[in-house]
């Protein structure tokens, strides 16, 4: 077992590793272009060769890569160009707050998505199962900027139930955090949902749950024991999937709702170019990836002890 984590550490390290190369590639190759986006277009060319000079942009290519790895690894991600201040005092705090957001909507969606993808599983092909199996299908199907602005007309314009924006300009406020994590809620627990009846069904067929149930074993304790544990592997990876759409791919949602998020701060970070707050959130995004995928391998050795990978 130690041997696994071992290598799936590894095999992260590595991955993040060469990601690190590639996005140190794609956007430092070239240090004029550095010093006309953080100097700006109109700075004169001994301007620019100064600030490369005294950046240390002159060096040899490789020096400079493990220069910047270095930095990166110690959390001296630069200056933003937007903000005006250290990328780590923006970054942080829309990251925590993306997180607020990702638990809210977790603990809403994995319950009722298991409870829902469990219920259809042992019911196959019932009526409920149909019914759960149709919501599922039309709420994944609606994109996340047309039930944003559904629900809006019905809870906000019309009902005048909840706030319309979700800044916080007052401090953290529940009430704000419904809208955005409704509508992340709506559209994803379709999907899981989908999975974990796909993967409960076709246990419920399997030869060793038909003679449990055929040895009088209560009905219950076949599904909770048995059924669930071997049923939950593959929602569990889809789970954990989710983790990396909640952070970088609910850029709609936080736009929509105004809510300062991770997803928002990226869309800002491409929109003025600012290069070391894309390398930044670029590179934590990747890492929250790598990490969740090396968490779900190990995972199945704990739902499944006979899965092992090599």
């Amino acid at each position: 077992m130690l041997i696994f984590v071992g290598k799936r550490i590894g095999f992260m390290i590595l991955t993040m590793v060469v990601v690190s190369m590639l996005l140190f590639l794609l956007l430092e190759i070239t240090p004029g272009n550095v010093a006309v986006k953080v100097l700006g277009p109109y700075s004169s060319e001994e301007q620019r060769n100064l600030w490369l000079e005294a950046h240390g942009y002159f060096e040899p290519f490789y020096l400079r890569y493990f220069t910047w790895l270095a930095n990166f690894a110690t959390g001296n991600f630069g200056d933003s160009i937007r903000f005006k201040v250290p990328v780590a005092d923006v970054l942080w705090p829309r990251l925590g707050n993306t997180a607020i957001l990702g638990i809210a909507t977790f603990a809403v969606m994995i319950p009722l998505s298991l409870f829902l993808g469990v219920l259809a599983g042992m019911r196959e092909g019932s009526k409920l199962d149909r019914s759960i199996s149709l919501i599922s299908i039309i709420t994944t199907s609606i994109p996340e900027f047309a039930s944003a602005v559904f629900i809006s007309a019905v809870l906000v314009f019309w009902l005048n139930l909840l706030p319309g924006t979700s800044t916080m300009s007052d401090g953290f406020d529940i009430l704000q955090i419904i809208l955005p994590a409704l509508v992340l809620v709506i559209y994803d627990f379709g999907y899981v949902t989908r999975m974990t009846r796909a993967s409960m069904a076709e246990v419920m067929t399997t030869q060793y749950i038909r003679t449990a149930i055929l040895k009088g074993l209560p009905y219950h304790r076949v599904v909770i024991r048995h059924a669930m544990r071997n049923a939950l592997i593959a929602p569990f990876t889809v789970i954990m999937l989710q983790i990396n759409w909640l952070l970088s791919g609910v850029i709609v949602v936080e736009f929509f709702f105004a809510y300062k998020g991770f997803g928002a701060l990226l869309l800002e970070a491409s929109l003025n170019q600012d290069i070391y707050l894309i390398e930044a959130c670029a590179m934590v995004a990747v890492f929250v990836a790598v990490a969740t995928q090396t968490i779900a391998d190990i995972g199945y050795t704990f739902l499944n002890p006979r899965i092992r990978f090599g």
